[in-house]
């Protein structure tokens, strides 16, 4: 719970929600899927936690180790369509009385929200006629995820090119442009540093996995990538593709993952990872976890440090910290 930012004032109505794909006919859907749950959904995982913290046993047994939900909060499960951009939950029917104006309030708030981003999306897709046409334009992207012969349902994590872990508060008022993977970090609650160490050996390592996979199928896809989708011939199932009628099983991603026919979607670069958190903090992880270790030392991704008020910036290279100059 605490890793999840949940040790402190828990609100009445809380939503776990994961994400998943939709698309048909689509042998690489795993990689529309949640890289962290192994190009699965992430609902299962969301159902089952919210099963779990809604357990009077389970949360009986947090209280014992300090973790306490109070009796009044309701835990559900979502889950965000990213090739629609719809949001569903499950379960709202059974909410008390009490708690269904919050509900509204954040059913409102998806909704304005989930509007907002299939505009964003709109251009990358070919659908920019429809963007101000929001009936319209989910349609066309319900329609772009049962189509069996589209070949680019959705952009998935094209384009991703940083992770950070900060507090909100640094990057609200920023778009990002669907580029970060975001952790809402503040060191100041983690005296022990164990939520700074889980984030950068879990989902800075995963981060990095699909941030090599988009670089690589990118920079060579002959090698690295799985070539054209249209000549993709399914092997035993589930096993592979060949491209064509035979050959090697072919790896990575197809090319209709990366170029949208006219110009390359994903621009290969390597992670960079900003933290805000103290050197001595940052350090300890490295020091203690070979794989992160030889991320920073190896130059597979850039270790940046957020600090200070202006923000400053400092880099992290084999030798120590740098810093960076100012903008």
């Amino acid at each position: 719970l605490q890793a999840m930012g949940l040790s402190g004032q828990v609100p009445e109505l809380l939503v776990l929600i994961g994400h998943g794909s939709q698309s048909a006919n689509n042998p690489q859907a795993a990689g529309l899927d949640c890289g962290a749950c192994c190009g699965q959904s992430g609902e299962v995982n969301a159902r089952l936690l919210a099963s779990l913290l809604n357990d009077t046993e389970v949360r009986a047994e947090l209280r014992s180790r300090g973790h306490e939900l109070p009796a009044h909060c309701q835990v559900l499960a979502g889950l965000h369509n990213t090739s629609t951009d719809e949001v569903r939950i499950f379960g709202q029917q059974h909410l008390p009385a009490a708690l269904q104006p919050a509900w509204q309030r954040l059913r409102q708030a998806l909704d304005q929200a989930a509007v907002r981003v299939r505009q964003e999306r709109a251009e990358a897709l070919g659908l920019a006629a429809a963007r101000e046409q929001p009936g319209k334009l989910l349609d066309l992207l319900r329609r772009r995820a049962r189509d069996w012969a589209q070949t680019r349902p959705e952009w998935g994590l094209a384009g991703n090119a940083a992770f950070i872990a900060a507090p909100r508060a640094r990057t609200r008022d920023v778009d990002l442009q669907g580029r970060a993977f975001l952790h809402d970090y503040d060191w100041r609650q983690d005296s022990e540093g164990s939520v700074l160490e889980l984030i950068m050996t879990a989902p800075m390592v995963v981060a990095h996995w699909i941030n090599l996979q988009y670089f690589t199928s990118t920079t060579d896809n002959l090698r690295f990538g799985s070539g054209n989708k249209l000549l993709h011939n399914v092997v035993g199932g589930h096993i592979g593709v060949f491209e064509g009628n035979g050959g090697d099983l072919r790896i990575g991603l197809a090319r209709q993952s990366l170029h949208d026919g006219q110009q390359w979607m994903h621009r290969p670069l390597r992670l960079h990872v900003v933290i805000e958190a103290p050197q001595a903090m940052i350090d300890r992880v490295i020091e203690a976890h070979a794989v992160v270790r030889d991320l920073v030392q190896h130059g597979w991704l850039h270790l940046l440090r957020l600090d200070g008020q202006p923000a400053r910036l400092e880099r992290r290279t084999a030798s120590g910290w740098q810093a960076l100059p100012e903008a």
